[in-house]
């Protein structure tokens, strides 16, 4: 009979060690459980994460090659305009240094032309008064003559 409470004792002993470890490993399941779907939640949450990062680098950089590129034509424009500027300023140049020679040859035309009317009246003046001087020369040697 010892030997029957002694395996009894036993028995019970082992029963509620397997049943001890089976709790155990019914609890570290749980717990393998739950980690697992810890890590599998912060997993998407960084994929998410990592996702959100890339779509605003991918709207920065859209944003920076906008940007680039409303530069690059202001700067574009401003070329366009300064050339545009620049080639009527030459324009009202040009036309301005036609516009003087034009008026030079116009002065120098007069001018001449006005010399040669003065040196044409100057020579009617000398002939007039070489005649007059001829005829009263004339006259007075008529008059002593008399």
């Amino acid at each position: 009979m010892k030997k029957v409470i002694l395996s009894a004792v036993m028995m019970l002993a082992l029963s509620t060690s397997f049943v001890s470890c089976r709790d155990a490993a019914d609890k570290a399941a749980e717990a393998t459980e739950a980690t697992g779907d810890a890590m599998n939640e912060a997993g998407e949450d960084l994929k998410d994460m990592g996702e959100d990062a890339a779509n605003k680098a991918d709207e920065i950089g859209t944003d920076m090659k906008e940007a680039g590129n409303n530069a690059i034509e202001g700067t574009k424009e401003l070329g366009e305009d300064a050339a545009t500027k620049m080639k009527e300023a030459g324009t009202e140049v040009k036309d301005a240094g036609t516009k003087a020679v034009d008026d030079a040859k116009e002065l120098g035309t007069k001018t001449v032309d006005g010399a040669k009317e003065l040196g044409t009246k100057a020579v009617d003046g000398a002939k007039a008064a070489g005649t007059e001087v001829k005829t009263s020369a004339e006259e007075a040697a008529a008059k002593i003559k008399q």
